[in-house]
């Protein structure tokens, strides 16, 4: 994975600390246009992948996209999915008949008797493999080396130890798209000793890892230890503690931690991205020199 991930929470209005911010945000980034800027504009000064939601102005963007061929050929998107407010709000507008035909890829009627029979004979798998497809298909010729389960999901299975899904999630992932299975949690302790205990070794786990211990499940002490002690490919977000904490002192903590593969950010400024990325360029340059002179 790429050390610095751009996410897409402001483009969509979402701000953990202040319903104000998020009314400017969805007011900013009403274009697409803009929002393909500021995408451009990360990339362009450090970050190496994009980390989206499934969220139907994705699938507009990735439409644009697709023509620009140095843009497709060069962005490297790590998808989260599903976006379950998508299903909801789809399901009151259109109807089932009209849901299944938006979302699902492929021929339609194969796609609608895989689902009901799934249904039928509560075959889980394969109705989780089928929302997989459906998520995924406004990615198509598209890089996705990396595929997050989002939290909602993540931690449902997590909380009622459904193992199987999680690993048959792994396994589909990495067999049908030739990826690697990233998960997203607000308890990376707690799945990380779960994907463990179902043969997952050194799992991509996203989670909330920041100085103040923000949404934190069981203690920034037991984050600490768990990074020092078991084998996982780290990834910190909300690494601001929702955009209220010192940039400086928290990017130093996020960039001292062990077994942090990837910092991912979101900002919908040219100044806070350049601030966040040249922040981490800064942190991860010291430790780098501090490995080195242990090593002499």
């Amino acid at each position: 994975m790429h050390r610095i991930i751009f996410g897409d929470n402001q483009f969509f209005g979402v701000n953990h600390v202040s319903d104000e911010k998020s009314r400017t945000q969805s007011i900013k980034f009403k274009e697409d246009k803009t929002i393909l800027n500021t995408i451009d504009f990360a990339l362009g000064n450090g970050a190496g992948a994009f980390m989206c939601t499934t969220h139907d102005r994705i699938s507009k963007l990735n439409e644009v996209i697709r023509q620009d061929i140095k843009m497709a050929n060069s962005l490297e998107f790590y998808p989260c999915l599903p976006y379950a407010h998508k299903y909801a709000n789809a399901l009151t507008e259109l109807g089932v008949t009209g849901t299944i035909k938006e979302y699902l890829p492929g021929n339609i009627l194969g796609s609608f008797m895989k689902g009901g029979i799934a249904y039928m004979k509560n075959d889980y798998i394969a109705m989780m493999e089928l929302l997989i497809d459906a998520e995924l298909k406004m990615f198509r010729n598209l890089h996705t080396p990396v595929i997050f389960l989002q939290n909602v999901i993540t931690d449902l299975l997590l909380g009622l130890k459904m193992k199987n899904i999680l690993k048959s999630y792994h396994d589909y992932i990495i067999k049908k798209y030739n990826a690697e299975p990233g998960y997203i949690t607000m308890n990376m302790p707690a799945l990380l000793n779960m994907l463990e205990e179902i043969g997952i070794s050194n799992p991509i786990i996203c989670s909330s890892i920041n100085i103040d211990g923000f949404r934190m499940s069981g203690g920034k002490a037991l984050y600490e230890n768990t990074l020092k002690t078991k084998n996982v490919r780290g990834v910190a977000m909300q690494v601001l503690s929702g955009g209220v904490a010192n940039p400086e002192k928290s990017i130093e903590y996020v960039c001292s931690l062990p077994k942090i593969e990837s910092i991912l950010f979101g900002a919908s400024s040219k100044e806070n991205i350049i601030n966040t990325i040249s922040l981490i360029k800064k942190y991860d340059s010291k430790d780098s020199l501090n490995i080195e002179s242990v090593a002499v």
